[in-house]
């Protein structure tokens, strides 16, 4: 009997089955939006099939910890967030590690939160905001979506940096936020920038700064926090595709560049731009040191300002 043995690579024969895209988020949210925007791209290369997997619970460590339990081949992935980089400074034994358990894949994109302030404060920079809070240490109250979250922490972030006193006033969602906020019964906070732009333009809130290290292009008027005076802040949130640790280099590679190809569409572009978001597209080595390097800054703001999550 003959016996027939293929040289084909992992690459070459990847993928030959349909890919499940892990999504840590219930249907519907942001996230769950983007993923599938990508996995319906990514399902018109040829031999892709993608399927996204909506596996919410825990603070988003049930669909973070079964990607990094899956079968390193290429065909269960993680849509991460930065969640991936805050949830290690606030849950004690993870069963997984945020570095360890994954091979990264690619960064996809980046989003500056935007720093807002009800009119009836009074302030129209960060300049004035900082001023106000060390002239009223501890009076001056924030709102945010909820304890641990990224727009908890990106105030706290700030308040370390500018070395200031501010109040959090935790909600229950960004929505719930926003309304005191332009209510006026909590006077500032950081919010997404698709959500907070129609109430900018109607004179309802003031845009102060975004919080990444560079401008936004929904924005291009609005300056960085680092521009307006506290230099080095940059915080962002983020999606990335990730592997199981252990995934072949030839497969990454592959997903890699499928994924890439796909951001450069024009209609997906706008898409993710539409919520915000930068295309990134970074490889494999670069998302890693990211990724490295948001694990620690999120972990020493944690501990710094003693988040709990709810």
């Amino acid at each position: 009997m003959n016996i027939v043995l293929s040289t084909a690579s992992p690459a070459q024969s990847f993928p030959a089955k349909p890919i499940r895209m892990v999504v840590p988020y219930p249907a519907g949210t942001g996230t769950d939006i983007v993923a599938r925007a990508i996995a319906q791209k990514l399902s018109m290369r040829p031999g892709y099939s993608v399927v996204v997997d909506n596996r919410p619970g825990a603070g988003t460590i049930i669909g973070m910890d079964i990607v990094s339990k899956a079968n390193p081949d290429g065909y269960t992935l993680l849509m991460a967030t930065t969640s991936l980089a805050i949830t290690p400074g606030l849950t004690e034994n993870l069963p997984f590690d945020p570095i360890k358990s994954f091979a990264p894949i690619i960064l996809l994109d980046s989003a500056p939160l935007l720093l807002v302030a009800n009119p009836n404060l009074n302030i129209s920079s960060v300049k004035d905001l900082l001023a106000l809070a060390k002239a009223k240490p501890g009076e001056l109250n924030y709102a945010s979506s909820g304890n641990g979250g990224a727009i908890h922490l990106a105030m706290e972030l700030l308040k370390s940096m500018a070395d200031v006193r501010m109040n959090h006033i935790p909600y229950k969602g960004s929505p719930a936020a926003l309304l005191d906020v332009l209510s006026g019964r909590v006077p500032v906070m950081f919010n997404i920038i698709s959500s907070s732009t129609p109430y900018i333009a109607s004179g309802k809130l003031r845009a102060l700064a975004v919080s990444g290290a560079t401008r936004s292009a929904a924005l291009p008027n609005v300056p960085t926090i680092a521009e307006a005076g506290v230099a080095g802040y940059d915080a962002v949130s983020w999606h990335g595709l990730l592997a199981p640790a252990g995934t072949p280099a030839t497969v990454i590679n592959a997903v890699h560049d499928a994924a890439l190809k796909t951001l450069r569409e024009a209609d997906l572009r706008q898409t993710l731009e539409a919520q915000g978001f930068d295309i990134r597209g970074e490889n494999a080595a670069k998302f890693g040191a990211f990724l490295k390097a948001e694990v620690a800054k999120w972990t020493r703001v944690v501990k710094n300002s003693g988040a709990r999550v709810d």
